[in-house]
């Protein structure tokens, strides 16, 4: 196996958790978003950066950045279409 390579991530988020409204968290399931997933959100979606672009940003290749980007995209949508909440780890 590979060793993993330090991927650079420069976002901290400072809020860590999203939950549906109205129900507290103690009875929702959580789905967890890596900070590295997050990153990769971001700069895809809010910097709008293409993939070659976030893959250089991020110091990965191209295929791992669309990995990352993929489970985050899973993970985001198991949460808001079965209501579970979202926390964002390190």
């Amino acid at each position: 196996m590979r060793p993993r390579l330090f991927r650079r991530i420069r976002f901290n988020p400072r809020v860590t958790y999203f939950k549906p409204r109205g129900v507290p968290l103690k009875f929702l399931e959580m789905v967890e978003l890596t900070v590295e997933e997050a990153e990769a959100l971001r700069l895809r979606n809010i910097k709008d950066l293409d993939q070659i672009d976030c893959a250089k940003q991020m110091n990965t290749s191209q295929s791992t950045f669309q990995r990352i980007l993929s489970s985050a995209y899973k993970k985001i949508t198991e949460a808001v279409i079965e209501g579970k909440a979202i926390k964002i780890v390190k």
